[in-house]
């Protein structure tokens, strides 16, 4: 663990100092010398499914970091994990990479594949606080009502009552939070990015566990008591932050890929499907059509069709839509859709959200980074030093393979937007970060 964080350390140092010597430099009025970082997938540094050696080594805030001690080394410790170890997700899994893969029409083509037949087990089964102390204190998978949680990292409580992400580089299992951790690295400047794993968490299971905490409420209960708590202990410690706004996350590829009406029929199956249907006043064409999906409705046999402006995750069986009439005869689980309903909870939350983001960060003098412009930016499409980057899925440039979480460059992209935001609220003239020296997709 030494031997990596001072690899990452070096290699900042090396980048830094081959730019231009001209380059203005000022933090302004912010003390860069101990700053941390608390957050969720993006801070820790996870993408592809996964926490590995190299997500982490371009987390935004490591790129902060460097970015803070322009022209020197950088101080910020992760925890990493060792390079050659691999990586792994809560489920076991190892991290996604492009790979060819077939299907079950025997069709052969470019897809995410896991690199390997499971993860590293031995990554969340060691604590390497010993290696530490560490600024960066992102958690893959963690609510913000979890940030104050004492024992957070106490495997004894039981799933769902700690994270195995914290138990492996928390300074103390059974009476360490995130926050405690964070403060005792005595702060001079840290950065926020919470609530929107909460989101996520509930969007990816389409709409069927993991309720979104409400945005009002106490520390520990609701979004906005609990950010309110984790801020005014930054600011009684002497620090000043930032924050960043939370985008809307059903604009990811993970939300966007598969349409409502993916369902192509030609006369033949159309004429089958119509004939199972039409008794309980479904009706079909030849052509596109919508998914024939599971729910809780009026509907006889809790089937109906997809409507306009529903989504299907990127985490249906695809080959079960191919080959075994998943969306067809056979509806699709409400696991991996969302209704018009689960749609509207998740945007009104992510407004309310956003709100106390706002209104947290105008009564504590923080700078606010704009991830949302960021994602409506992407959407657009950008051209960045003669890159197109924007927000399709595998070619697109800025999403990892999981469809739900930047990559590299999307990493750089959201340290720039913290950069921004820290320039204009502190006076500061902190260069930015060279987005298109951060890797991409990697094709085979």
């Amino acid at each position: 663990m030494k031997t990596s964080y001072l690899y990452i350390s070096l290699i900042g140092f090396i980048a830094l100092s081959c730019k231009k010597d001209n380059t203005s430099f000022s933090t302004g009025e912010i003390d860069a010398s101990r700053y941390v970082a608390i957050g969720t997938d993006a801070t820790a540094g996870y993408m592809d499914d996964a926490l590995f050696y190299n997500g982490q080594l371009n987390s935004y805030p490591a790129i902060i970091a460097q970015q803070l001690n322009f022209g020197q080394e950088s101080p910020f410790a992760q925890p990493l994990i060792a390079e050659s170890s691999g990586g792994i997700n809560l489920n076991g899994d190892a991290q996604l990479i492009l790979g060819y893969k077939t299907d079950c029409k025997d069709t052969t083509s470019l897809s995410p594949v896991r690199k390997a037949e499971q993860g590293n087990p031995s990554i969340l089964s060691q604590n390497v606080y010993a290696a530490g102390p560490f600024d960066n204190l992102g958690i893959p998978g963690m609510s913000t009502l979890d940030v104050l949680n004492q024992g957070y990292g106490n495997s004894a409580a039981g799933s769902g009552n700690y994270n195995p992400f914290f138990s492996r580089f928390c300074s103390d299992e059974v009476n360490a939070s995130i926050l405690s951790d964070a403060l005792a690295r005595n702060p001079t400047f840290y950065s926020i990015l919470l609530g929107d794993a909460d989101i996520m968490a509930y969007a990816t299971s389409g709409g069927t566990t993991n309720a979104i905490p409400p945005s009002q409420g106490a520390a520990g209960v609701g979004f906005q008591g609990t950010l309110e708590e984790i801020v005014s202990l930054f600011s009684g410690a002497g620090a000043k932050g930032a924050i960043s706004t939370i985008p809307n996350v059903l604009d990811y590829p993970y939300f966007t890929l598969i349409p409502y009406n993916g369902l192509t029929l030609d006369a033949e199956k159309a004429e089958t499907m119509n004939s199972v249907f039409n008794p309980i006043g479904l009706f079909f064409e030849e052509g596109d059509n919508p998914f024939t999906i599971e729910c809780d409705c009026n509907m006889p046999y809790g089937v109906r069709k997809m409507v306009p402006g529903e989504i299907v995750l990127l985490s249906i069986p695809l080959d079960s839509v191919k080959c075994n009439g998943m969306g067809s005869i056979n509806p699709i689980p409400d696991r991996y859709i969302l209704t018009l309903a689960e749609i509207d909870e998740i945007t009104s939350k992510l407004d309310a959200y956003n709100s106390v983001i706002e209104n947290v960060a105008a009564s504590n003098n923080l700078a606010i980074a704009r991830f949302d412009d960021l994602v409506d930016e992407l959407k657009t499409g950008m051209l960045y030093n003669g890159v197109n980057i924007n927000i399709d899925f595998v070619t697109g440039g800025a999403f990892s393979l999981d469809g739900r979480n930047l990559n590299p460059i999307g990493q750089a992209l959201l340290a720039n937007k913290f950069i921004e935001a820290i320039n204009e609220q502190f006076n500061a003239d902190i260069p930015l970060a060279s987005v298109t020296q951060y890797s991409g997709t990697l094709f085979p």
